[in-house]
């Protein structure tokens, strides 16, 4: 993750934040994973929260914020059923996240999810892999990196659902006595055209508010990258 571009997602959602929320919104993060954009929120003075699928994740999570003076509320849950005992002003799923969802009836069980848990006129921030990204860039290539104590090798191949990824990552990380531990990773992410995320959330009775390509506030093209959606909870 050295080379992902947080700061690129810091900077556009604190655009959002800023135009579209009060001066102390409460946030969730979900598929917050280790923590590096609840830091992020956290640093800045937002009230915010953590959820994430995996226990591993967020016991890393703790240890960095701890580590850094933060005692964020942590919840391992799954998105598509939240059952968090309180409400909040924003829930973000980013760093494609919402993605590993690779059903629409578990995309529109985690929207449903997540009207749940915001306040009346709560946004809901996410952002997913265009459909181009992962049919003509991400499937069938590979990447491998070496540095001073780790390695790894990830090849992406396509599968027989249009959208669909699989990832397979080996690591290979130096221990003592220069001997290698090798470790294989299995993703699997699957992203939907723009319509039908828009189909989704009226579904979920949002409000679609803005939707905006590859950390920008332009309109989505044909060969965008990431698609970013705002939605907004309205009581009907």
């Amino acid at each position: 993750m050295e080379e992902t571009p947080y700061e690129k997602w810091e900077h556009w959602l604190q655009t959002v934040l800023d135009k579209e929320t009060s001066s102390s919104p409460a946030i969730l993060d979900v598929g917050c994973g280790t923590g590096t954009i609840l830091n992020r929120l956290l640093k800045k003075g937002y009230l915010a929260s953590g959820t994430d699928l995996s226990e591993e994740m967020l016991a890393a999570a703790k240890y960095k914020l701890n580590s850094k003076g933060f005692h964020p509320m942590l919840f391992c849950q799954d998105m598509r059923n939240l059952n968090i005992p309180e409400s909040f002003d924003v829930i973000l799923v980013l760093c494609d996240s919402l993605n590993y969802l690779t059903k629409e009836t578990d995309v529109q069980s985690a929207f449903q999810s997540f009207y749940r848990h915001l306040n009346n006129n709560g946004l809901l921030i996410f952002d997913v892999h265009s459909l181009y990204y992962i049919e003509k860039v991400l499937q069938g290539v590979s990447f491998a990196d070496a540095s001073e104590d780790v390695s790894f090798i990830w090849n992406t191949f396509p599968t027989d659902k249009i959208g669909e990824v699989e990832h397979e990552l080996t690591f290979f990380i130096e221990r003592n006595d220069s001997l290698y531990e090798r470790y294989d990773e299995f993703h699997l992410q699957r992203t939907f055209s723009i319509k039908k995320y828009e189909y989704l959330l009226r579904n979920a009775q949002f409000e679609i508010i803005g939707i905006h390509p590859d950390f920008s506030f332009d309109l989505p093209q044909d060969n965008s990258d990431r698609i970013f959606f705002i939605a907004k909870k309205v009581l009907q």
